[in-house]
């Protein structure tokens, strides 16, 4: 992948922050397995600069406006989003750089504070103002009044037809499909999500305050957002403890966390392949089990 020019990515540092900016020092990073990314300095101010093609331009302005929706929100501290752009063969986000410690169990229980917090800014319907995307996957959010509509037909029917023909993943997919009357069965507002929400987008600053990044944003039952914290892990008990202080979730959490789980299980099986089908189906079928029980 192509470095951008970085006089260009200079330039659009200086006119967003009115302050002329040259790099003195810049070091490659983790950015994840879908960007590359740097670490860029002056040896005054520090940014964090993720690069892609150009093509994915548009990936990058939605991550920027998400963030920013993130820091109105005031809730729970992100990256500020400094400026994105394209030159030549490459495309690039700019973000406040944070140099991130060890989080504690205060951290933790912080954390779930504050994302309690950020779920109490709401829509009036569910979806957002931009598609974006889950990982490297588009993910659609036009606008609907009914979550059972938008979680059937903007995502898990969508991560199903993506799947293309998977036998028996399509006939039990179509049938939860039709049954999710039965599995959502409780009237969620609208809240602000931060959508890809797993261990690995959450951090600790070095003051050990809770940043989350890296969102797949959009409007939606919040806990969709607690389910992902449980699906790999990296998340404690004083997290929850202190979530469910502030909001306690509502009955049958269990049930719909599976549900909504089921949308990154999919994903992953469209992104990385059939190691995730069973995993897929047994969660189909478990779920379709609950519908009858």
């Amino acid at each position: 992948m192509s470095e951008p020019d970085w006089q260009s990515v200079e330039k659009a540092i200086a006119a967003a922050t009115g302050s002329p900016f040259s790099i003195q020092r810049k070091t490659s990073v983790g950015g994840g397995c879908i960007n590359t990314a740097y670490r860029l300095s002056d040896g005054k101010r520090d940014y964090f600069v993720k690069c892609n093609r150009s093509a994915l331009l548009s990936m990058f302005e939605a991550e920027m406006a998400a963030l920013q929706e993130m820091v109105d929100a005031g809730a729970i501290r992100v990256p500020h989003p400094v400026s994105t752009g394209e030159s030549g063969a490459s495309s690039w986000l700019v973000l406040e750089y944070i140099e991130f410690g060890g989080g504690t169990g205060k951290s933790q229980a912080l954390a779930g504070e504050q994302l309690a917090k950020m779920h109490r800014k709401t829509a009036d319907a569910f979806g957002w103002n931009l598609d974006n995307t889950i990982g490297s996957t588009p993910q659609l959010n036009d606008w609907n009044k009914s979550w059972i509509n938008f979680w059937r037909e903007q995502r898990l029917g969508y991560q199903l037809q993506l799947a293309g023909h998977q036998g028996s993943l399509q006939r039990q997919g179509e049938k939860l499909l039709e049954s999710f009357h039965l599995l959502i069965d409780h009237a969620p507002q609208p809240s602000l999500l931060h959508g890809d929400l797993w261990g690995g987008n959450i951090g600790y600053d070095d003051s050990g305050n809770p940043v989350i990044f890296d969102p797949a944003l959009y409007f939606g039952d919040r806990e969709a957002d607690i389910a992902m914290t449980e699906l790999f892990g990296g998340f404690g008990r004083e997290f929850y403890a202190a979530y469910n202080a502030a909001w306690p979730l509502d009955a049958g959490y269990p049930i719909r966390k599976k549900l909504y789980n089921l949308y990154h299980i999919l994903n992953h099986l469209n992104l990385f392949g059939s190691g995730y089908l069973g995993q897929a189906e047994g969660m189909i079928d478990s779920l379709l089990a609950e519908t009858i029980a």
